[in-house]
């Protein structure tokens, strides 16, 4: 099967970027902890990034969290009206929990986790039980995005996969731990940035300069 790229670009991708971001994050990192009262020695720092991330950054987070493997290959995959419905469901599940997040800050201003506060308020046996919800959706997740990640580095550059799904986290795995909270969501910012300039890229191609496409009316057609 003849691929698109060489099988090394496919680990220079994954090894190389994923190393440029941890290097990059813990510039940021050493600097923020030299330069700036938010050590993420600190757990409050470490953990909740001392409370006091911005909306902008918050919604970025948000948004390359849920740019995962599944949302932009099975939208693509349904187009042209998929996209716009897979994006309507996943709109609803933010205006929803943006009320409720609100009025936990203001009910338990000092909580970390969900399950803090479903401990206090239903006690142990409930904590449980989302703990177990909590831990496998996490599980769930995670090996969803290393497989979607390495199946798509796979298939455009042959490279194992088996490899891609355990040096993909790796990157990441190196800034949380060194930064925590805030390193996670500057990388998010990041991740956010790119992605938006490389759909920019895409769509002024596609209907804009493209001799096959190059505009909305012939894409219509």
């Amino acid at each position: 099967m003849s691929h698109i790229l060489p099988e090394g670009a496919g680990y220079g991708v994954v090894c190389g970027i994923g190393l440029f971001f941890s290097a990059f994050m813990l510039g940021l990192t050493y600097i923020q902890a030299r330069y700036t009262p938010f050590s993420p020695r600190n757990s409050e720092e470490f953990t909740s990034a001392s409370r006091s991330v911005k909306p902008g950054l918050i919604a970025s987070g948000i948004v390359s969290a849920w740019t995962w493997a599944a949302t932009l290959l099975q939208s693509s995959a349904v187009a042209y009206n998929g996209p716009w419905w897979y994006g309507s469901g996943a709109t609803i599940q933010v205006l929803l929990f943006a009320q409720l997040a609100a009025k936990l800050k203001l009910n338990a201003p000092n909580a970390h986790t969900f399950l803090e506060i479903i401990g206090e308020r239903w006690g142990k046996l409930a904590h449980l039980v989302f703990l177990f919800f909590g831990l496998a959706t996490n599980i769930v997740v995670s090996s969803m995005l290393c497989l979607g990640g390495s199946a798509t580095v796979t298939a455009l550059t042959g490279m194992n996969t088996i490899a891609a799904c355990f040096l993909i986290p790796l990157g990441v795995a190196i800034y949380v731990v060194a930064g925590g909270m805030r390193a996670t969501l500057l990388c998010d910012y990041t991740h956010t940035a790119v992605l938006f300039a490389i759909i920019f890229v895409f769509m002024f191609t596609v209907y804009a300069t493209s001799d096959k496409i190059g505009s909305i009316g012939k894409m219509h057609e």
